[in-house]
Parts: C-alpha cells; structure tokens; sequence
C-alpha cells in the first residue's frame, strides 16, 4: 500500500538514499543541503515562508508495508526571480546564403536568456530503482502528486509551470554540450557547477557567453544532445505532451536538456479535477466505466497533505472506490462516509 505525503524531517536517510542514484541530477548528496531542503519544504506546506516564491514543495511515496519511501518528486512556486534568474539557452537558427558562389547553409544557433519573473517548476522527480516497472507504477503516482496539489492549491502558483527534463548523458556520466561549452568558459566539471548553481548563479553572468553560439563548431555528440533527453526520460517526456506540455526551444544551458511548458489551467488532470462526496456503498450499475487516479480527502490537517492512488466510479457527485480500496482509504487517508474528497484521474 502507497501513501503519497508531505516530506517529513524523518525522511533525511531516505532522501540521502535516494540522492546516490546515479545518473539523476534532480537531488544533491549533500546531507546538509538536504537538510536544508526539507526544511524549506516543511515551511512551505505550513505556508510560513515570508517570500512566497522560494516555497519548494516535496512529495514522497512511501511503501506503508515496510516504512521505506519509494520516490520523490517537487513543486518549485517560483523558477527564476532577480535574486535567482532562470536562465536558458534559446534554441534558433541562422540561414546564411552566398550569390558569388551560389551556396548557403542553416546553422544551429544557441543564445543565452534568462528570467526574473519565472513560472512554477515541477521537477524533484527520482524513483527506487527497482520500482521503475513495477505493477503500482509508483512513478505516475509521485509524479502526478504534483498535479494534484497544484490544482487544489493554485493561489500558491504562478499560471504557467515549467519542466526541465535529463539529457543524454555520455558513457562516463558527463554531458556532452557541457564538456563542449560550459566547461571551456568556467573551467568546473559538471556536477560542481550544477552544485554550486544551486546556491549561486553569479557564475553564469560572468563567464558564460553573451553573444550566439554556432552549434556548427560543437562536436557532433553535443549537437545531438540539445533538446534531447536520455531514454530513461522518455516516458517522462511522452506523459508530459500527452498532458499539455509543449517543447518552446528552450533548453538547460549546463546539458541542453528540453524546457517543456504549460499553462496550469490547460494541464488536463487539474482540468478533470472534481469534488465529490464520498459514499463506499453506492449501488453501481453493472458496467459503469471505472477510472484510475488520486484522491485525497478535501478539508486535511494543517501542513498535511496525504492522498493515494485508486480506481473509483463516480456518479452524480459521488464517489465510489473499487473494493477492497475503501478501508484502506479510512485507515490511511481518514475518509469516512460522507467526507468531501477531491478526484484527479491521471488521463
């Protein structure tokens, strides 16, 4: 059974477990930095920050059976202020042409921009490994959490939300546009930049290049590599277009990995969110179409935030879940006869 909550002080060791899978960037081994984290998140859900923007909302997945949580994933209200730019590369073209000689080419351009007024971020998103197939798919849950909470919650929110997604990586773990641009104008390796951007973009300003970059002179793995992700983040990438998001050329200026774009109100679960009242003995019809999804129940604790995956039918403004799922909903959820919850289907 899996819950989907807030992340806890508690959490720290599964957090630091977490962080060590290789190949994901979206959490530091720093224990002190995550730390940190959590507790930024544990203010944000109480909504005690003084500056809403820097709220950061983590979610867990938490495997009720043995205590170990599963995966991760995070809301950012504010990608991109004047303290903390969100910077991006512009992904372009320049077509060049020669009467003399009768030829022309389109070169690939690269142009760094950055933004003060940023939208929300989702991101945060790392899976155990060994739950990347499993029949839960616990992937979809922690993930669509998001989605959830930001549709009940959209007053903490800008209306526009953003995902950066992981590009292919090379064999040795490095990204190949970092290694043909970044690490020639700031002399650091890749993880130390990414590091150190989380506490202090200055960097970027100074060292980086302001004017375009040809991508003609890139070598041909980092060409390849804008704009494209790993084949791990495929499905990711397939699930967020299905939803709403769309790629507008923008893309990380570390490792050229895609900015994909999307209007809250247009992201089609928060669109099919609904209230409903809940009623575990509602007499349904032989047939009736069932749907899969979060339910959570509407009036929670302060500072809380708990809902589970179910498969459910609803009928004139009720709820239903499919058995054996309503006495797990009040055991871990404390839903009762009754109570008004709120449905998200996942498509």
């Amino acid at each position: 059974m899996i819950l989907l909550r807030e992340i806890q002080e508690k959490d720290i060791e599964a957090l630091e477990r977490l962080a060590q899978i290789p190949g994901f960037i979206n959490l530091t081994n720093d224990r002190d930095y995550l730390k940190e984290l959590i507790g930024r998140s544990v203010s944000s859900f109480k909504d005690s920050l003084a500056n809403k923007g820097e709220a950061k909302y983590i979610f867990v997945a938490e495997d009720l059976q043995n205590h170990r949580v599963l995966g991760t994933s995070m809301i950012a209200a504010q990608h991109g202020t004047a303290d903390s730019p969100h910077f991006y590369f512009e992904v372009g073209s320049e077509e060049k042409f020669s009467d003399t000689i009768n030829t022309g080419f389109i070169h690939g351009t690269l142009k760094l921009k950055y933004d003060t007024n940023g939208p929300s971020e989702i991101g945060g998103l790392v899976l155990d490994p060994e739950q990347r197939n499993s029949e839960a798919r616990i992937g979809r849950q922690i993930s669509f959490l998001r989605f959830l909470f930001l549709g009940l919650n959209k007053n903490r929110f800008k209306r526009k939300v953003i995902a950066e997604l992981l590009p292919p990586l090379n064999k040795k773990g490095q990204s190949p546009l970092w290694e043909a641009v970044g690490r020639r104008f700031t002399n650091m390796d890749y993880w130390e930049a990414d590091r150190l951007c989380q506490k202090n973009k200055e960097f970027i300003f100074s060292l980086f290049p302001s004017g375009k970059i040809y991508t003609t002179f890139l070598p041909a793995e980092a060409r390849n590599a804008i704009g494209k992700v790993g084949k791990e983040t495929e499905p990711v990438v397939h699930m967020l277009k299905k939803i709403g998001f769309t790629y507008k050329n923008q893309v990380d200026p570390f490792d050229g990995g895609p900015h994909l774009w999307a209007n809250v109100d247009e992201i089609l679960p928060i669109k099919k969110l609904a209230p409903f009242q809940f009623d575990p003995t509602l007499a349904v019809p032989a047939g009736s179409p069932k749907e899969t999804g979060l339910i959570c129940k509407t009036q929670q604790k302060p500072a809380t935030f708990r809902a589970m995956s179910v498969q459910v039918v609803t009928q004139n403004g009720k709820i239903t879940p499919v058995e054996p799922q309503a006495e797990a909903l009040r055991q871990v959820l404390a839903i009762e006869p009754g109570d008004q919850v709120s449905f998200m289907p996942y498509y």
